[in-house]
């Protein structure tokens, strides 16, 4: 069973997509820890699609961890935070968009579709 999973990150800071920006995918397993499933960046326009998820057992507790620090710092500013981390339930066959809307001192995300 597939979990289709989407992000799109926007720099509310500069009002702009924010690309090159670097993530993981990852899964909790049953001993409480973290399996990274996929490493990335987002694209020129924010956004990284198509994070297929083969979950076994099926859903579970996923986790985006986004390298804000990273990001920030290659644009020559300073960040509060040095990554985001969004933690998320999943269940089989459906599709869960991630959106993050990130500045250099603050952040805020929701289930988008």
């Amino acid at each position: 069973m597939n979990i289709s999973i989407s992000t799109h990150v926007l720099d509310t800071s500069i009002g702009r997509p924010a690309g090159g920006l670097e993530f993981e995918l990852a899964r909790q397993n049953a001993e409480g820890n973290w399996d990274v499933l996929v490493e990335r960046a987002t694209d020129d326009d924010g956004r990284a699609g198509d994070l297929r998820a083969d979950a076994q057992p099926p859903g579970g507790v996923f986790r985006l961890t986004f390298a804000t620090g990273a990001y920030f710092k290659r644009m020559g500013v300073d960040t509060f935070y040095p990554q985001v981390s969004v933690e998320f339930r999943a269940s089989p066959d459906e599709h869960y968009h991630v959106p993050l809307l990130v500045s250099p001192f603050g952040y805020s995300t929701y289930r988008g579709s």
